[in-house]
């Protein structure tokens, strides 16, 4: 049986006061996970108001799918959120969306939940799949990988400066043994970084690379940041929470280029600009993050559609 876990829903406030609700509007949560946004855009939302909500983790679908059952301005969706305007286009939705929020990782339930093999602080099968219905586990990718692209990952999708090291070892551990565990995996890091760093386990950005290539999250970003606009009405708002670089700088140069006209040779704009950035970063404050650490690391970037 699957343990219950809690969950702290970060910038739940500031997230729902960017998307300045509209009682009667209609509203994508992108990133259900265990539905804290979602209940504050509800609580904002009258009877004729709507709320769509999207999770390819089945664990957060299951939460979702139970509120849908008593909530009748509520529908969840099983898929990943790059798949979302296409079935809010089906759904004769398109250019009627009125805010969408991406609160973009992983959550608490899935680190904390050992089986789902997110976590280097605890033992557990190497999975990291947000799907397990679908999909290549980080254990198989390992046992197959070469180890020119498991260094490549690593290094660009971590920042690991000892990527080479690590990937080597990974490369001849496997042949005599298989890396099965979370555990397996944390101790050849270990073993193959020469030096620690006293402020961030050995394991962590190894961990993030690999969670990031199994669910091609960063291409998930990007095909999804394009796409909502089709489906967002004018003068929608686009609320996006990041919790490391290399989603923010997707996300930050995203509404940078929707924002910034193209020019011609003589320095005259071209073209639609389809985006106006409303405010700077936003980051969790002080109370939140002595609450919930793991808000340290949030950056909430916001946008309105302009056309």
């Amino acid at each position: 049986m699957t343990a219950e876990f809690t969950h702290d829903t970060v910038l739940r406030d500031e997230a729902v006061a960017a998307l300045a609700i509209r009682p009667d509007g209609v509203y994508l949560d992108a990133t259900f996970g265990r539905g804290g946004h979602s209940r504050a855009i509800l609580a904002a939302l009258d009877s004729a108001g709507r709320l769509f909500a999207t999770d390819r983790d089945a664990q957060a679908v299951a939460v979702g799918r139970a509120l849908a059952a008593t909530e009748p301005r509520f529908s969840m969706h099983h898929a990943p959120f790059s798949g979302a305007a296409h079935w809010l286009g089906a759904c004769e939705l398109s250019g009627r969306v009125d805010g969408a929020l991406f609160d973009l990782g992983v959550s608490s339930p899935q680190i904390d939940e050992a089986a789902r093999g997110f976590s280097f602080q605890q033992d557990g099968p190497l999975d990291m799949r947000m799907d397990q219905t679908t999909g290549e586990t980080a254990a198989d990718w390992l046992a197959r990988a070469e180890e020119v692209e498991i260094a490549d990952v690593l290094y660009h999708l971590g920042e690991e400066k000892f990527s080479r090291r690590i990937a080597r070892l990974i490369v001849q551990t496997r042949t005599e043994r298989p890396i099965r565990r979370t555990g397996d995996l944390v101790r050849l890091i270990t073993e193959a970084s020469p030096r620690i760093d006293p402020r961030k386990h050995s394991a962590t950005r190894s961990f993030q690379a690999i969670r990031l290539h199994i669910n091609r999250e960063l291409d998930e970003i990007t095909q999804a940041l394009r796409d909502v606009l089709d489906v967002l009405a004018v003068g929608g708002r686009l609320v996006v929470i990041s919790f490391h670089s290399l989603e923010d700088r997707i996300v930050k140069n995203f509404m940078r280029d929707e924002s910034t006209p193209d020019r011609d040779f003589f320095g005259q704009p071209t073209g639609v600009v389809r985006l106006k950035r409303l405010g700077g970063a936003v980051r969790a404050g002080a109370d939140e993050v002595a609450r919930n650490p793991r808000s340290r690391s949030a950056i909430m970037r916001v946008a309105e559609k302009l056309a």
